[in-house]
């Protein structure tokens, strides 16, 4: 073959290649990174996380916070829309998850600065042109696109979505109002999560006549789960426990009450109740010991169990049903120190659990 044809031959070739690169469509597709991000926020708002979520949600409200540097570029006003609408839709899990002071302080700083650059007298949209329900996959999903022209291209085909409809999540006005909404979200659960907490109103209900602790009363709204009074309970009585404001008779009721309070909240308590909780244990120390075998308490194997041995021991008449045999039921069992420190010991564990389970830092218990 001639050098002229070889060259002909490539050329046809490059045409060839040309005419097919120009008829055949290009598939939008989400960077790596944004697919990944995707995964890891779904799970986190569908309440399954995986991995670290306080973590992500760190990353997630600092990559925020970074993107207010280049809100005058296109790609910044891109960034914007994506980030209100992501902080909006996990918003939720940081107030009712994790427990952190520096990642609230994180989510509050992106969200006000956010909302800085919006001017919802802007918003030119028709009244019902702005997308609702931007809440979990779906709103991640929104949110996640909206911040490269890949995403929305992809989000926009995936929901069939025109040019006007997509153009509705940048609206100011729309975007305002997320980030207002979580802001003040965020603002009442670090009250909720963080404050004080006044369960003075449970006086009434726990207090007799002459002023002595209803045993039987705290046991039974113990009792009552889901009326979720595990947590006002246990701190009713720590703070009772705390202010010696107890009776000798009533020290085991209220102790095991604090006790029961604190090991049957499953999903943990905040800091503005474990506070408290902890300043009640640490007054029990941790070091005494004993020649018992067993305490009543070791009788006590799950729930009901130990409100049938709470109960009978205040009153026996009404409650003759005890988990705790006769050989272990004497007043001074219940009362050594090595019980009481066996069970402040407990607890402490379960607290130590929660902190674990909830995150933050030492400083936020």
């Amino acid at each position: 073959m001639s050098a002229e044809s070889l060259t002909c031959a490539a050329g046809t070739g490059r045409t060839t290649a040309s005419s097919i690169t120009d008829v055949t469509e290009v598939t939008p597709t989400l960077p790596d990174d944004h697919n990944e991000l995707i995964s890891d926020l779904c799970g986190i708002v569908s309440d399954y996380p995986h991995g670290s979520p306080s973590a992500t949600l760190g990353l997630l409200a600092d990559d925020a916070a970074d993107a207010l540097d280049r809100i005058g570029t296109p790609q910044g006003r891109r960034e914007r829309t994506g980030y209100t609408i992501l902080l909006h839709t996990t918003c939720w899990y940081v107030a009712a998850r994790v427990f952190s002071k520096s990642l609230f302080a994180s989510y509050t700083q992106a969200l006000e600065g956010l909302r800085a650059t919006l001017d919802p007298a802007s918003c030119t949209c028709p009244a019902g042109a702005h997308p609702t329900d931007v809440d979990g996959e779906y709103g991640v999903e929104a949110g996640v696109s909206m911040l490269s022209e890949a995403g929305r291209a992809v989000f926009a085909e995936e929901y069939e979505l025109e040019g006007e409809e997509l153009a509705a999540f940048d609206c100011e006005a729309f975007l305002a109002g997320l980030a207002d909404g979580a802001a003040a979200r965020m603002r009442e659960a670090h009250k909720e999560l963080f404050g004080g907490v006044d369960v003075s109103h449970l006086d009434v209900r726990f207090l007799r006549d002459d002023g002595g602790i209803d045993i039987v009363a705290l046991q039974e709204a113990i009792r009552r789960s889901w009326e979720d009074n595990t947590g006002p309970v246990a701190l009713w009585s720590a703070r009772r426990w705390l202010a010696g404001q107890v009776r000798d008779e009533e020290r085991i009721g209220l102790f095991l009450s604090l006790w029961m309070g604190i090991a049957q909240t499953y999903g943990g308590l905040p800091p503005s109740y474990a506070r408290d909780l902890v300043a009640a244990l640490d007054t029990i120390g941790p070091d005494a010991s004993c020649e018992h075998p067993q305490h009543p308490w070791s009788a006590t194997t799950h729930v009901q169990s130990r409100y049938e041995a709470v109960v009978h021991l205040y009153a026996p008449e009404d409650y003759p049903d005890t988990p705790v045999p006769v050989e272990l039921s004497a007043r001074e069992l219940w009362e050594c120190p090595a019980h009481y420190a066996e069970l402040a010991r407990g607890a402490r564990e379960v607290v130590q659990q929660w902190r674990h389970m909830r995150g933050g830092e030492e400083d936020d218990w």
